[in-house]
């Protein structure tokens, strides 16, 4: 089974940055697309970014120039730098192996314990 390990949340102040890493256990990770979520107070989770395993790139709306998304193979760890946090960026940030569905990306169902994000204003 893999496990999902997502670390690196904190409070941050607004315009600040964090990085967040997630590290997989098994080398399942290395073979596919992988995703962050987030899910805010109130809000469903939401895609923040996915990276196929050869590093295609597709990054949600609300985050385009100020997120970035990476993937380490050999580590089997994923990060998510964010840049020029904003208070809207406050959640729960989770990572999971994700698959192309034709139309948008979709987890297949493994997810970490997430790591919190909060950005104060």
């Amino acid at each position: 089974q893999v496990q999902l390990v997502e670390s690196g949340g904190g409070l941050v102040q607004a315009g600040g940055s964090l990085r967040l890493s997630c590290e997989a256990s098994t080398k399942i990770f290395s073979d596919n697309a992988m995703g962050w979520y987030r899910q805010g107070p109130g809000k469903q989770r939401e895609l923040v970014a996915a990276i196929t395993a050869g590093g295609t790139i597709q990054y949600g709306n609300s985050v385009k120039g100020r997120f970035t998304i990476s993937r380490d193979n050999a580590k089997n760890t994923a990060y998510l730098q964010m840049n020029s946090l904003g208070p809207e960026d406050t959640a729960v940030y989770y990572c999971s192996v994700v698959i192309w569905s034709g139309s948008t990306w979709t987890p297949v169902g493994f997810w970490g314990q997430g790591t919190q994000v909060t950005v104060s204003s």
